[in-house]
């Protein structure tokens, strides 16, 4: 198989630090790369609708909530995983570009809650597709048992890590 950049590191702290136990350095190494390379990707892949990847997740997330697509802030930031301030910038922005509204919560009527306007949801049920499409793109190196397989390993490895 062909060497890449975290063998190089690996070799060379083996070769400087032989005491460290280097291995898992080079799955997370991998994990943190591979993220940026497949955040660029669906970057890239979303280009044409006119939104960032943050936004895409906003858009899905609201879309599959089912109708009426409507979902408080703080809702949407435990499924996003941004903080507060990004959400609000995150919020104005799709607002600003009528793919959002903010509307008063069924429930409580002091909060404001986040629907899709008809727009957003024309967006997003276009742009899903493409998401999807290049996701299974950047996975296809891959044979579907192996896909299965990373994909149950990187879910323990993030179960492991989130339990407190």
């Amino acid at each position: 198989m062909q060497k890449d950049l975290l063998d190089m590191l690996i070799s060379d702290w083996r070769r400087e630090k032989p005491d460290l136990e280097v291995e898992p350095m080079g799955i997370v190494g991998r994990i943190l790369q591979l993220g940026r390379i497949l955040e660029k990707r669906a970057g890239v892949a979303l280009k044409g609708f006119d939104i960032h990847y943050t936004d895409l997740d906003v858009l899905a997330t609201l879309r599959r909530s089912g109708k009426p697509f409507q979902l408080t802030p703080t809702e949407l930031r435990k499924s996003v995983l941004i903080t507060s301030g990004a959400m609000t910038t995150l919020l104005n922005r799709l607002q600003k570009k009528e793919l959002v509204k903010r509307v008063p919560d069924e429930e409580d009527g002091r909060v404001l809650a986040v629907a899709l306007t008809s727009a957003g949801v024309n967006l997003i049920d276009q742009a899903i597709v493409v998401r999807f499409q290049e996701a299974a793109s950047a996975a296809a190196s891959l044979s579907p048992q192996e896909q299965a397989e990373l994909g149950h390993l990187l879910k323990k490895m993030i179960l492991s890590l989130e339990t407190p």
